[in-house]
């Protein structure tokens, strides 16, 4: 874990309240890096929602284009450095986080683990949804493992999932859903929650800065 990421709790009770009815900074994460990835067919989906949800101002990180390193050391060659030195504030800003996630070997790459333990102030006290994709289980496996991952970081994650089951075959040339009666309101439902968890634990941060 990156010590230089960790701030002292009672450092925040002296910065300025938030402004209650801004957008929410919301920062959706693209996990996968694998060569021939079909995460940005499905980040581009979701995003598109994302942004046209009035509760939302909307940031991507897409760890396909990042050279995070996974060893947890302070001597990092520099282009890890730049990757970090990039995401680490943006991360930090937002309010709100949506991972977009696949499943592999029945969990969750080791690109978005490695994202997660490089940080910790950044994750606590702030809402996480997902949508994952895959085969049959449509990445859910790796949703629950991550569910876990995110709770041992403070972090507050979403009821509700979007999957995506065979996902391939449920998009067309365009990128664009083949049935979109079901995915594009279960999206709007999903960050309906975020905005709400989003909102009300912003709200309460202001009241009383999260400690834990």
């Amino acid at each position: 874990m990156n010590s230089s990421t960790r701030e002292n709790p009672r450092q925040t009770q002296d910065r300025p309240a938030p402004d209650s009815t801004a957008p929410l900074k919301l920062v959706v994460i693209v996990s996968s890096n694998r060569k021939g990835r079909f995460g940005p067919v499905i980040a581009d989906w979701f995003v598109e929602h994302a942004r046209l949800h009035r509760e939302f101002q909307v940031d991507v990180v897409d760890l396909g284009e990042e050279d995070l390193p996974t060893a947890l050391t302070d001597d990092l060659p520099p282009q890890a450095a730049e990757s970090l030195g990039r995401i680490s504030p943006r991360l930090a800003a937002a309010e709100a986080f949506v991972v977009i996630t696949p499943e592999y070997n029945h969990s969750f790459p080791a690109s978005i683990k490695s994202l997660i333990d490089w940080h910790f102030t950044e994750w606590r006290a702030k809402p996480v949804a997902f949508v994952s994709y895959g085969g049959l289980s449509g990445g859910l496996r790796a949703v629950e493992q991550l569910r876990q991952v995110f709770a041992e970081l403070h972090a507050v994650a979403i009821r509700d999932t979007v999957s995506f089951h065979q996902a391939q075959g449920r998009f067309d040339g365009d990128g664009r859903p083949k049935d979109p009666a079901g995915c594009d309101p279960a999206a709007v439902s999903l960050l309906d929650q975020l905005a709400w968890w989003g909102r009300t634990l912003r709200d309460a941060k202001a009241v009383r800065p999260y400690t834990g």
